[in-house]
């Protein structure tokens, strides 16, 4: 299995979920996705994505304005 990250520092909604959503597409099922965004709207976007599309969101978490989440496909 695969880990793949992603920097979507700098941009804003919906980049970052644009960009994950590229990634995944690419992905076998079972590999994660590592992904850290500066957007503070993607903290809810990220959580709602994963349970819209049936992906697994791993963990999630936001440390000096940057938020690292980690995907793994389903």
């Amino acid at each position: 299995m695969a880990e793949f990250k992603i920097n979507a520092k700098g941009l804003q909604c919906p980049g970052p979920i644009v960009q994950l959503f590229t990634q995944i597409k690419q992905a076998a099922s079972g590999d994660t996705v590592l992904i850290e965004a500066t957007d503070h709207g993607f903290k809810k976007d990220v959580a709602a994505w994963c349970k819209k599309t049936g992906n697994t969101l791993l963990s999630l978490e936001e440390k000096d304005n940057v938020i690292t989440a980690r995907i793994e496909k389903g």
